[in-house]
């Protein structure tokens, strides 16, 4: 079924009682696109996602997924995408050969053992086949959920925070394959707190609360915050708080022997600077964590 997207849905909309947990979400999602999803706790990311897998069905809003419909077709939906939750899900007094052959019977696929061994291989698992999924470090037992998801060969991921807990390089490594997946096709709907990882995203979209805020590649984000960065070479902790007080400063980040300064007028906070005498700072980037703390001081801000 040709589609011009994995995903396209508007209006979204889901309740929980007098909870609003998603309020008319929009989101296009292109084919062999890696796009993140942004937000703090509670702010309904994994209502999203589960609406778009089809565990969900929207209170309101329409649109489609793979070209299915969301609300009329989520069992077709279910056959073509994977979803990989925020806990591991299996079963730990299992290795991870039975673990992978109880899924494969899930999705009554021919040939199980087949399709087993070659997920096992694809991912790197083959090695340790025989291993209890419960004596597993958290960088393999992603691995072995991520193989889970691509048994049935998806045409979609959707990630619900996938490396949270996971050392650095199992993250690295995790994502390289995700960018491995995207080059064949496969669509990624991927939901993250690191900004690393948000910048290795082809675009974004930051939701709060319900609501979409902003949605961009990062580099279109980072301009449409109209912040302006300086790194202030300086570690006395007593200066943090003077920093702060200065004319258009927004954010002060003690970073090492250096503070990062922002806000959205930096020919003000250059000037403050100024008047430090013998304070050395230069401007930097702005990065996509300056960019998020204002969206989500932005949202306090606004809460009644």
């Amino acid at each position: 079924m040709n589609h011009p997207y994995a995903i396209d849905v508007h209006g979204l909309s889901k309740s929980f009682g007098n909870k609003r947990a998603v309020n008319h979400l929009s989101l296009q999602v292109a084919e062999g696109e890696i796009y993140g999803f942004l937000g703090p706790n509670g702010s309904g990311k994994t209502t999203s996602i589960r609406m778009l897998c089809g565990l969900l069905t929207p209170d309101e809003g329409s649109g489609t997924c793979l070209g299915y419909d969301v609300r009329r077709q989520s069992g077709e939906i279910k056959k073509q995408a994977g979803y990989m939750t925020q806990r591991f899900s299996f079963y730990e007094d299992l290795s991870i050969r039975e673990n992978l052959d109880f899924v494969a019977r899930l999705y009554a696929m021919p040939d199980r053992k087949r399709v087993v061994e070659r997920s096992m291989a694809e991912l790197g698992l083959a090695h340790r086949a025989n291993q209890l999924a419960g004596t597993l470090s958290g960088g393999w037992k992603q691995r072995l959920a991520l193989a889970a998801c691509m048994l049935h060969r998806p045409r979609l991921l959707l990630l619900d925070e996938p490396t949270a807990g996971v050392d650095p390089k199992a993250r690295r490594d995790f994502w390289d394959e995700i960018h491995r997946l995207a080059g064949q096709g496969i669509s990624v709907l991927v939901s993250t707190h690191y900004m690393d990882e948000a910048a290795r995203c082809h675009r974004l979209a930051y939701i709060a609360y319900g609501d979409l805020l902003a949605a961009g590649t990062p580099e279109e984000l980072i301009a449409q915050s109209g912040l302006t960065s300086f790194a202030v070479q300086d570690d006395d902790p007593a200066l943090a708080a003077r920093l702060r007080q200065l004319p258009g400063v927004e954010q002060v980040v003690a970073m090492g022997s250096m503070y990062s300064v922002s806000g959205q007028d930096g020919l003000l906070i250059a000037r403050g600077l100024a008047g430090f005498a013998g304070l050395r700072f230069e401007q930097v980037d702005t990065g996509l964590e300056q960019v998020f703390i204002r969206l989500m001081d932005r949202v306090q801000e606004a809460a009644p």
